[in-house]
């Protein structure tokens, strides 16, 4: 089967080097939802070498400032990985969520990325 995130067409990435690239979610949380990807197909973020790590970090930052510097109602962001079928992974190549918030955009955002499983995230 072939990997979707391997077979990108060129004009959907935004951003990269020679490790990783970034390009938007095909289906966002919310507007502007990115995602980070090593260019090396690997499945499992704790298989990823420190350099494609570092790599990845540094984009993410990168793209942080970029989606400031476009949408100023950004008050937030949550970052995310989803590691294994079980983690809720359905894409098996190593991709980092980068998701812009505003404020008001859920009555209650507090226990963020807890939400993952809903009865956990109020505490």
């Amino acid at each position: 089967m072939k990997c979707i995130f391997c077979h990108l067409p060129e004009n959907t990435i935004v951003d990269g080097n020679e490790l990783v690239c970034a390009f938007y979610d095909k289906y966002p949380v919310t507007q502007l939802h990115m995602l980070i990807i090593p260019k090396r197909h690997v499945a499992d973020y704790f298989e990823l070498t420190q350099e494609e790590i570092a790599a990845m970090h540094d984009l993410l930052l990168c793209q942080k400032a970029r989606l400031l510097r476009l949408d100023g109602t950004i008050t937030g962001f949550n970052v995310g990985i989803n590691v294994g079928a079980d983690a809720g992974q359905t894409v098996f190549h190593v991709h980092m969520h980068l998701i812009p918030r505003r404020r008001g955009d859920m009555n209650d955002p507090k226990g963020g990325v807890r939400g993952v499983i809903p009865q956990k995230r109020k505490y």
